[in-house]
């Protein structure tokens, strides 16, 4: 198989890279890495030095690809399917782009530090980060809820990269920092993702991983 995903079940930014692929049918290779593992992690380290996921291998090509955002956009331009994760409109494609990054940037890079200084040993806390981190997803919280009073997807009414970014943002998110239903609209769209079965499927394969989720 040409295709190789190096991954986590568990990890939101493969999440990302899953459902751009699952949405299109993409065949491809999963490859789980535990980064526990010092061997493993090794071996992860010759393919991508700083040893994250995920990362993609394409062996027809053979070309190496990390960072999710640049993974979706290396499968919409050599591997596209039948949904257009990219619009060909470049107006249209600088918006998902701009979203793709503010759910990254705004809701998933927050809700990472919240998780991240949960792992942390006693006396390594970093309250005054997590305080930062909640004011920026509230902000975020209130900007989505305003775009989705009007709109399906969060570039438009159509599935796109953008929505790959915001499903594992926002399902998190929403875990250490739930809205519920004090943002009827971000909850709505939040059940529409959740509601595709490419993310179905993405929840199911990460099931038996959830446990290690802290909080």
């Amino acid at each position: 198989m040409s295709l190789k995903l190096y991954l986590h079940p568990l990890a939101s930014y493969c999440w990302k890279v899953l459902l751009a692929l699952y949405e299109n049918a993409t065949p491809f290779e999963s490859v789980l890495i535990d980064l526990g593992d010092p061997a493993m992690r090794a071996e992860f380290a010759k393919l991508w030095p700083f040893a994250k996921f995920p990362v993609l291998r394409d062996e027809a090509r053979d070309e190496t690809v990390p960072e999710s955002t640049i993974i979706i956009e290396y499968l919409a331009e050599h591997y596209p399917g039948r949904v257009e994760l990219i619009p060909q409109d470049r107006d249209a494609a600088r918006n998902v782009r701009f979203c793709d990054r503010f759910f990254d940037l705004y809701v998933h890079t927050p809700m990472q530090t919240i998780v991240g200084d949960r792992n942390r040993p006693p006396g390594s806390k970093d309250p005054y980060g997590v305080e930062q981190a909640r004011a920026t997803l509230r902000t975020a919280y209130d900007r989505i809820e305003r775009e989705m009073a009007t709109k399906r997807f969060a570039a438009s009414d159509t599935f796109s990269m953008a929505d790959c970014a915001a499903a594992p943002a926002l399902y998190y998110a929403n875990r250490v920092l739930p809205f519920g239903s004090t943002l009827p609209n971000t909850a709505a769209y939040l059940e529409r993702l959740l509601d595709r079965p490419a993310f179905r499927r993405v929840m199911s394969e990460a099931e038996p991983y959830f446990a290690m989720f802290p909080g």
